[in-house]
């Protein structure tokens, strides 16, 4: 069965959603902890918070939203945005994150994310691969890497990688259905590591179907916020994980 996982993406402390990471595109639905409770009383194991404003500033700037979630004391919680540091890193999580998701780092500083596998293990280490195409964004998606997606998994894997939330900038927000054949190849040729399908998520009939098809994690924000996803649908997957 595949995992489910709800999100919350934020900014200036307020959760919003936005559409192929433009921020121009936002739409505010209140606060994130009044969210994430929703979504934790109906059975959600784990959520996926996004700090925009640190992904935009290169530094976390939400974490009292984080240390928020984190005292609801029921949910893991994964959370990206602005991890460029050492210190960065530890205040994430030492706020409450269960899981940190690294991806301009991995790009641009492969060493150091590498150290980050080892010392801290690959379990609470996760990979945030943002793809526009075949390569990789970084920077908060204002920046295309050199690196190709595929590279960049390559470079990770002797270093323990297990970890990876693969998100398609193009399908982020739109609701079109996931860039399903991508994650199906990647699942196939790294079958040791668990990949979060990430964009583009439109329906249930969506996430069945990536089921069906033996992929593991899957994020669900934008179709949940707009209405095309109820929170009885989301309550059966968890009902079932």
């Amino acid at each position: 069965m595949i995992e489910v996982i709800p999100a919350i993406d934020i900014i200036e402390g307020r959760c919003v959603r936005l559409s192929q990471g433009d921020y121009d595109s936002k739409k505010e639905y209140g606060a994130p902890v009044d969210m994430a409770r929703r979504f934790a009383d109906s059975g959600a194991r784990r959520i996926h918070l996004v700090d925009l404003d640190g992904a935009k500033a290169s530094s976390p700037a939400n974490l009292k939203v984080l240390e928020a979630v984190a005292s609801l004391g029921c949910m893991k919680i994964e959370w990206g945005g602005g991890i460029k540091t050492a210190s960065a890193l530890n205040d994430v999580l030492n706020a409450g994150a269960d899981y940190a998701i690294v991806g301009s780092i991995a790009a641009l500083q492969p060493e150091l994310f590498a150290e980050w596998l080892q010392d801290l293990g690959a379990d609470r280490i996760v990979l945030g691969a943002d793809v526009r195409g075949t390569r990789v964004a970084v920077n908060g998606w204002k920046e295309d890497s050199p690196l190709e997606l595929r590279e960049m998994l390559d470079r990770f894997m002797p270093d323990g990688l297990k970890q990876v939330v693969c998100t398609d900038i193009s399908r982020d927000g739109m609701l079109c259905g996931p860039a399903t054949g991508m994650y199906v190849e990647l699942q196939a040729a790294y079958p040791s590591v668990d990949f979060t399908v990430s964009g583009g998520i439109g329906s249930n009939a969506d996430m069945a179907s990536l089921d069906a098809l033996g992929l593991r994690k899957v994020i669900v924000g934008k179709a949940f916020y707009e209405g095309r996803i109820s929170l009885k649908e989301l309550e059966s997957w968890w009902q079932n994980e």
